[in-house]
């Protein structure tokens, strides 16, 4: 129903509405405007003007095509876990997608080699995407430890790749700043929209999947968009 274009475009309060939605999907079937506007405390106004950057006539119309995904859904059965992933295979499922690979590589292709940077569960998929991109035949390297004396080495004509879930991670941070100082590129691949890292950014990609913490704080959001993402532009290059 949402295409990878339209949530391309989306403002904080389009994000906001998008996300209620596919937590309710079933609920959702039963509501007038006005309830959906209550729930997600905004008016039917705006409502009406989110369906229309998504292509549907009006309220109506968006119940219709919500009634046909649910069924389809139903006959599936699916867990909430694949349900999701469904939901973004399905949004970079498109055109849009494969033209912001394509900026990814552009940049990465000016580069003699990669870093990939990440953080605990981070710092896992960032070995995992140096080894991918080494077999690939684009030598690259991971690096963990944010303390990393990165200030004593040249680094041009090197591409960073940043794996953060919040993007907001002040070791990490502070280490991309020091990769600027040499004038890196920097890419990034984070799972919230707007943070700082995405800001400090060359090129990234938010995965927007649901964020889930558990024991204490631990992350525990599904990483296959993360790994989905470098595969496919290691492949590109």
């Amino acid at each position: 129903m949402f295409s990878y274009e339209d949530i391309q475009k989306y403002n904080e309060t389009d994000m906001h509405i998008y996300k209620y939605i596919l937590s309710n999907l079933d609920k959702i079937q039963y509501m007038t405007i006005r309830e959906l506007a209550g729930e997600t405390h905004v008016s039917s106004a705006t409502l009406l003007r989110f369906f229309s950057k998504n292509k549907f006539e009006g309220y109506s119309d968006f119940k219709n095509a919500l009634k046909t995904e649910t069924n389809v859904l139903k006959k599936h059965t699916p867990m909430a876990d694949s349900q999701e992933l469904s939901f973004f295979f399905c949004r970079v499922n498109s055109s849009a997608f494969e033209k912001k690979l394509e900026i990814a590589v552009e940049l990465l292709n000016t580069a003699d080699y990669v870093i990939f940077v990440g953080m605990g569960s981070s710092g896992s998929l960032a070995r995992y995407g140096a080894r991918y991109f080494s077999n690939l035949g684009k030598f690259s390297v991971s690096l963990e430890d944010t303390y990393y004396p990165v200030e004593t080495f040249t680094c041009s004509f090197a591409a960073v790749i940043v794996l953060s879930e919040s993007g907001e991670t002040k070791e990490i941070i502070e280490l991309v700043q020091k990769f600027r100082q040499k004038e890196c590129l920097i890419l990034s691949v984070t799972n919230l929209p707007g943070s700082t890292l995405e800001k400090m950014s060359d090129w990234n990609f938010c995965c927007n999947m649901k964020s889930k913490r558990i024991h204490g704080g631990y992350n525990a959001a599904t990483q296959v968009p993360v790994l989905f993402v470098m595969e496919a532009l290691a492949q590109r290059l």
